[in-house]
């Protein structure tokens, strides 16, 4: 039986809870005056709490259960795993079944020459994993000089000390410090930081920022370039078409590694299996993580090419790994998720069914007074909060709107995120056309709620 059930008053949770919890991204001390949410059960797209109440979630758990909650097939794989081979390293020149088979698959699906395959349990060991594997790569090939990666500016990579210096988010930086040799160019941020410049001379713009770092830095000190196709946590920013073709010519001119953090938008989230496909780019590491378990199950993956892996391969031990690295019972969650994805023809749900009719409903909430910019890729999108559409213009207290806004969208029974003043979602990929539709009805109350709060503080 377990410690804790879903019978308890939510008010003895919520204690046990502050009592004992500490949560991520949080101000635990207000968190515990106000007292946390308690999620009980979960199905489909809804998700309900301890006092009964139910919410569509607009966010797929953090972006990660991509085929949608309560499939029980996951949980049956998990346990005839456990009951066979619960747990085996693959350290010392051992593998499983499990691990072997699951490489293959990610192998089969990624795009190019990425066949190899380093497991880790998130995205931010992922990413950690990377740090390690591109300097050491650099390293074999007689360049130890090369170890500078470059990142961009409000970038999220996790939260690792490692993965939150490749991030650029500077509040994460004053908290613990960052390690040696890393450095951040600006975003391609039409929207908040474009200006005057249309799209895509911003995007070129932007793009060429990377050859000018290359440029102050030395190209012989570069180890890699790396970023999100769409910047998830920073806001669901979408890069102008020009961007990122920019980026792999430079990539490739100046011998630089491209490592594409796909842990947001792998597995479908932007309508192809990676959103290095829907921009037409070919990295030489794909850091993958949430959807390759739907979230059911901690597991990630840095996907890596052959070059990368070949020369590692000859670059005597890699002195890295985690414990659970390749753990067989994620593992064999993981190729049962990738097997429902495939069998049910989710991603192609995504791209012919979903995607398109969530860009024709959500690219209208543009129309509202409160919306300066509604904007959308696959399964993703985002709302800017302004109190003036015609000049882009932010909200002197820069995040309360989004707060506020947030909080009507659970009143109305939808998850939204707020990241400042900007609303974002990204729902799980199974998702309807009859379960998007309540969705933009929630979130079209929520604004106009929004807006009568702000316009009664005299903020609009």
């Amino acid at each position: 039986m377990p410690l804790i059930d879903n019978h308890m008053p939510s008010a003895d949770i919520q204690a046990l809870d502050a009592a004992h919890h500490m949560h991520p991204f949080t101000d635990g001390a207000a968190l515990n005056a106000l007292g946390a949410r308690v999620i009980t059960r979960a199905d489909g797209v809804m998700l309900t709490d301890s006092e009964g109440n139910e919410y569509l979630d607009g966010m797929a758990g953090l972006w990660c259960v991509n085929i949608g909650y309560g499939r029980k097939e996951l949980a049956q794989v998990a346990a005839a795993q456990m009951e066979q081979l619960p747990y085996y390293n693959t350290f010392f020149q051992t593998t499983h079944p499990p691990v072997v088979a699951l490489a293959a698959k990610l192998a089969e699906l990624a795009p190019g020459d990425l066949n190899h395959v380093f497991f880790a349990n998130s995205g931010s060991e992922a990413n950690d994993t990377n740090i390690r594997m591109v300097r050491h790569y650099w390293a074999a090939q007689g360049k130890p000089e090369k170890k500078v990666i470059i990142s961009r500016k409000n970038a999220y990579h996790g939260s690792t000390l490692g993965a939150s210096s490749l991030g650029g988010m500077s509040g994460m930086h004053a908290q613990g410090g960052m390690v040696p040799d890393i450095t951040h160019i600006d975003q391609p941020y039409w929207y908040g930081e474009g200006g005057d410049m249309d799209a895509e001379e911003f995007g070129l713009h932007r793009a060429r920022l990377l050859e000018a770092e290359i440029a102050r830095l030395g190209e012989e000190n570069v180890a890699a370039f790396i970023a999100e196709p769409v910047q998830g946590a920073g806001a669901v920013i979408i890069p102008p078409a020009s961007y990122w073709p920019e980026i792999q010519r430079i990539c490739d001119a100046h011998d630089i590694l491209l490592i594409a953090d796909e842990v947001i938008c792998g597995f479908g989230r932007t309508g192809n299996w990676f959103g290095s496909q829907t921009f037409g780019i070919q990295p030489d590491i794909m850091t993958t993580a949430k959807g390759l378990s739907s979230g059911y199950i901690p597991i990630a993956a840095s996907i890596v090419s052959d070059k990368v892996a070949e020369g590692i391969n000859h670059g005597g031990d890699f002195n890295h790994g985690y414990t659970y690295s390749g753990h067989p019972v994620a593992c064999a969650v993981a190729l049962e998720n990738l097997r429902i994805m495939q069998e049910e023809n989710i991603v192609g749900h995504v791209a012919d069914v979903a995607a398109p009719y969530l860009r024709e409903k959500w690219l209208k909430l543009a129309d509202h007074p409160l919306v300066g910019e509604a904007r959308c890729v696959g399964l993703m999108g985002a709302l800017e909060l302004t109190p003036n559409k015609a000049t882009r213009a932010k909200f002197e207290d820069g995040g309360a709107a989004g707060l506020i806004c947030r909080t009507h969208c659970f009143d109305g029974g939808l998850v939204m995120r707020a990241t400042g003043d900007t609303m974002i979602i990204a729902p799980p990929l199974v998702i309807t056309p009859a379960e998007i539709d309540p969705l933009i009805e929630r979130a079209t109350d929520a604004l106009d709620k929004t807006y009568a709060d702000l316009k009664a503080q005299g903020k609009i």
